[in-house]
């Protein structure tokens, strides 16, 4: 991966000291890590990287330790063309750096994959887990998602259309934000810069294909796991930031995440997608300021 080459086209808008966190399988995963005090880890999903928190980063890192990771496959990480791109082992990578990095008092920062992750971590280390804030996104089996995301990773299908065509991460440019909305030019280069080539675009397939719609999905009975353990949490503070246009993670989910979490402080942005920290950075800042504190 060409770190210098993303950080060169990306320039201001992506200004963070690049950090690196060997994992055992020799792999490189790419994180930020700005400011001191308390951590704030934000887990980032499909086909995203650090770069959709880059506004958040900015925000908080004024008083908190600021930590946002790239997924193995994804953002500056390494892109292994081999590998096990499975929910347990993407956990195992977030557990391996927040271990390395001695983080406790943790809050979690999700959205998409990243709740599935993010809380595969939290169940396992409840004592370490703060509060969580939380985007557009599931950490249990069952709610169905759209057919059409399904259908793009079929065998055939989803080389071409994801890895060749790189048609995932390019139709969430327009499909992942409000109704009417246009990201501007700079974001959208910076979305994508990761992703240039087929190779770099393994874990959006994969990421794809790992979706537990049956128990056959090696990440269902990872999820199961996560599931079984979201009660002992149900105490600790939390926060959702919904966009309440988004095609995926619709209304059924932030259903699900209040009957399961129902002391959250739930924020409905109604002009706002799956890209949510997109299309309400300022509001949700605000949102999350009221939330964090006193730090």
């Amino acid at each position: 991966m060409d770190v210098n080459r993303i950080k060169d086209q990306l320039g201001d808008l992506f200004p963070f000291k690049s950090h690196f966190h060997e994992l055992s399988d020799g792999n490189r995963m790419h994180y930020v890590d700005e400011g001191q005090g308390s951590p704030l880890v934000m887990v980032h999903g499909n086909p995203t990287w650090s770069f959709y928190f880059r506004e958040l980063i900015r925000a908080f890192r004024d008083r908190f330790r600021v930590i946002a990771v790239d997924h193995i496959g994804c953002g500056m990480s390494d892109k292994p063309q081999r590998y096990p791109y499975t929910l347990r082992r993407h956990t195992g990578n977030l557990t391996s750096l927040i271990d390395d990095l001695g983080l406790d008092n943790v809050t979690l920062v999700v959205h998409d994959w990243g709740g599935a992750i993010g809380f595969g971590w939290a169940v396992r280390n409840a004592a370490r887990y703060r509060r969580g804030v939380v985007f557009n996104t599931a950490a249990w089996l069952g709610t169905p998602g759209p057919l059409r995301i399904r259908i793009s990773g079929l065998p055939v299908v989803g080389e071409i259309a994801i890895r060749g065509l790189n048609g995932f991460a390019r139709a969430a440019l327009h499909m992942a934000v409000g109704r009417g909305r246009k990201l501007p030019a700079d974001v959208r280069r910076g979305l994508l810069a990761p992703y240039r080539s087929y190779a770099d675009r393994v874990a959006h397939l994969a990421f794809v294909r790992d979706i537990p719609y049956t128990p056959r999905v090696p990440s269902y009975d990872e999820l199961a796991e996560t599931e079984a353990g979201l009660p002992a949490l149900a105490d600790k503070p939390m926060l959702i930031c919904w966009g309440e246009q988004d095609f995926c993670f619709n209304d059924a989910f932030l259903a699900e995440w209040i009957r399961r979490f129902p002391d959250a402080s739930v924020v409905r942005f109604a002009d706002a997608g799956h890209y949510v920290v997109e299309d309400a950075t300022e509001r949700i800042i605000r949102e999350m300021d009221r939330f964090l504190k006193p730090a």
